[in-house]
């Protein structure tokens, strides 16, 4: 039924311009409007272009998230160079106590041929970046 169809992630804030900044400078993605819905571009809603067609829709609310999880994850071909470029832009990678993964210095973790980098957007949402050999 949904095989086809493509994934928006959702991400919450609280100070929307912080938000447009981090996704839109830090990160680099590029917003995009909202298709005919005034009613969320009111809420203070905006919508960035990610892969593949993929979309990261991030909205305003009162209070921050407590979600303790991956919100949203990208998958990338080069992961360490990612990872250096956001070290660079001042974010700092997550270490989490998994079985099986190792972590290096930068705080990337290994398991096999798969490599992961979780960070966190200035609300405290937690995002990953993956690649797979």
């Amino acid at each position: 039924m949904l095989t086809d169809a493509p994934v928006v992630a959702i991400v919450p804030c609280v100070d929307m311009d912080g938000a447009r900044r981090f996704y839109g400078e830090v990160l680099g993605l590029k917003e995009a409007e909202i298709p005919g819905d005034i009613e969320q571009e009111a809420m203070g809603a905006a919508l960035f272009q990610c892969g593949g067609g993929t979309q990261l829709l991030v909205y305003q609310r009162s209070e921050p998230s407590k979600a303790e999880h991956t919100v949203a994850g990208w998958i990338v071909d080069d992961l360490d160079a990612v990872v250096d470029g956001l070290i660079a832009k001042g974010l700092s990678m997550e270490v989490y106590d998994l079985p099986g993964l190792e972590f290096d210095e930068r705080g990337v973790g290994v398991a096999g041929d798969n490599k992961v980098a979780w960070f966190k957007d200035p609300e405290g949402n937690i995002l990953s970046i993956n690649e797979t050999r």
